[in-house]
């Protein structure tokens, strides 16, 4: 085992090396995220909070290992819903700025800090983060860090974290999701849509009622049992196909959303919020009803091991992503706030950004005014990476 380990030490350190020369060539070229040098990394960091224009490219200290903790060289970093509330400091108790987002990724084992037992150097993984996922390198506890097996992508594997182990703890530990239920899931095209959708299939008879923006139907009609444009009448709909409503409705639009979810629960159906719950307004509960709350954010303090999660996730299901690089870390939140994303965005460390429309660089704010992006000539169509 020793020897192995070794090996694949050194077959981790040729790697970087190789990449290291490899990335002195192209940084000239502004296509790789790679920094030349190996004490620094490039990461994406928000100088303040507020617009997308406090995103940027920087270069930044490479992070070492403390005792229990493993160092990761990234490959994908997985982006949420989250990650904008912390863009824009909607969170309790956010940290000083400036900061590096990103509460997950997938990459490979590139060093052990003291005390570390069952990792290897040169182990596939992925991993929660406690903020600093996006980023070439990133140190986290050993105890949030999981090997993925061959068959899984990086990609996929930046998908898994946040998403699946929201939907598993949402339908499985609250909900206690059993052969013959039916779900009722808000945003079924997101991150956390598709991970229902997918996490349901697992288990016999389960029906699946989905709501989505009606452009997003074609590409995920096969994952839901039944269908619906959010912005039409669904309700009757779903009492159409089943009189006596659901046993399950997963909530996280909130707003007069949550009534007409109330309204199609069965006696002693649960109803789960999910997601933003600062922003969920008071709810009075019928008697017969079971109400939870769930906050992504609080996946970070659920090891996946103990949930039997990972070998689910690799029973049957898609695991539904699109990876951008992480130049346009800017366009991908803007896909999630306009929710025009299907499936999970991801953000990945190796890839060339692509040209993309200037117009793209605007988001419109809570108060309704837009955050101008002061990056570049508005009359300029395509976008340079913006590398600091």
């Amino acid at each position: 085992m020793a020897k192995e380990g070794a090996q694949r030490a050194e077959e981790t350190e040729q790697m970087i090396e190789k990449e290291g020369g490899k990335e002195a060539a192209e940084s000239s070229a502004g296509g790789s995220l790679r920094a030349a040098d190996t004490k620094e990394m490039r990461a994406v960091v928000l100088s303040a909070f507020g617009g997308l224009n406090k995103l940027r490219v920087s270069k930044k200290a490479m992070p070492e290992p403390q005792e229990g903790e493993l160092k990761i060289r990234v490959k994908a970093c997985g982006l949420n819903f989250i990650d904008l509330m912390v863009r824009q400091g909607n969170i309790d108790n956010p940290p000083k700025t400036p900061l590096v987002p990103g509460f997950e990724c997938s990459g490979i084992v590139e060093a052990l800090g003291d005390s570390v037992k069952g990792f290897e150097i040169g182990d596939r993984i992925m991993a929660f983060v406690n903020y600093n996922a996006w980023a070439e390198v990133v140190c986290t506890p050993a105890e949030f860090v999981y090997k993925i097996p061959d068959d899984m992508s990086f990609s996929e594997a930046a998908a898994f974290p946040m998403n699946f182990v929201t939907a598993y703890m949402m339908l499985f530990e609250v909900a206690n999701l059993r052969e013959g239920m039916s779900v009722l899931v808000h945003s079924a095209g997101g991150g956390v849509g598709q991970a229902v959708a997918q996490l349901c299939s697992t288990i016999p008879n389960v029906t699946v009622f989905g709501t989505a923006s009606s452009f997003k139907h074609e590409a995920i009609k096969d994952s839901v049992t039944h269908l619906f444009d959010r912005n039409a009448d669904y309700v009757q709909e779903v009492k159409r196909i089943s009189a006596e409503g659901v046993d399950i409705v997963l909530d996280c639009l909130c707003g007069e959303n949550t009534g007409k979810g109330l309204s199609l629960l069965k006696p002693l159906g649960t109803y789960i919020l999910y997601g933003d719950l600062k922003s969920s307004k008071p709810l009075v509960p019928k008697l017969d009803i079971c109400m939870g709350g769930y906050h992504c954010q609080h996946g970070l303090s659920q090891p996946l091991t103990g949930y039997g999660i990972l070998p689910i996730g690799r029973q049957k299901i898609l695991i539904n992503h699109h990876s951008l690089s992480c130049f346009q870390v800017k366009e991908a939140m803007q896909r999630i706030h306009d929710r025009g994303n299907i499936g999970k965005l991801i953000l990945d460390v190796e890839k060339a950004p692509t040209p993309l429309m200037a117009n793209d660089s605007t988001e419109t704010s809570e108060a309704g005014e837009e955050e101008e992006d002061h990056e570049g000539d508005n009359e300029n169509k395509e976008r340079m990476p913006f590398i600091q």
